[in-house]
């Protein structure tokens, strides 16, 4: 993993806690599944049963991406918040 692709991702992770504006859940989703994949990897674990909505959702977008490299998780993520930044 490249030194300046980790710098970025981690940049990105502190920006998107200073956006003025909350992304909708779909995006905070896509959010929360390119960070696990970027860091983790592929999802493990059993998903959430019952009525667990919000852990259910959250393993199903992480789950989603399995088998997408850590690097190109990251990538995406950056990518996806610069977006966000620009719509400001």
């Amino acid at each position: 993993m490249s030194f300046e692709l980790q710098n970025a991702f981690e940049q990105a992770q502190q920006e998107v806690q200073g956006l003025s504006e909350k992304p909708r859940n779909d995006v905070l989703l896509k959010l929360y599944a390119l960070y696990k994949q970027g860091t983790v990897g592929d999802v493990t674990g059993e998903r959430p049963g019952g009525f667990d909505f919000v852990g259910s959702a959250k393993y199903d977008a992480w789950a989603s991406l399995r088998g997408l490299s850590r690097e190109e998780a990251q990538r995406e993520y950056v990518n996806l918040v610069e977006t966000l930044k620009a719509r400001r």
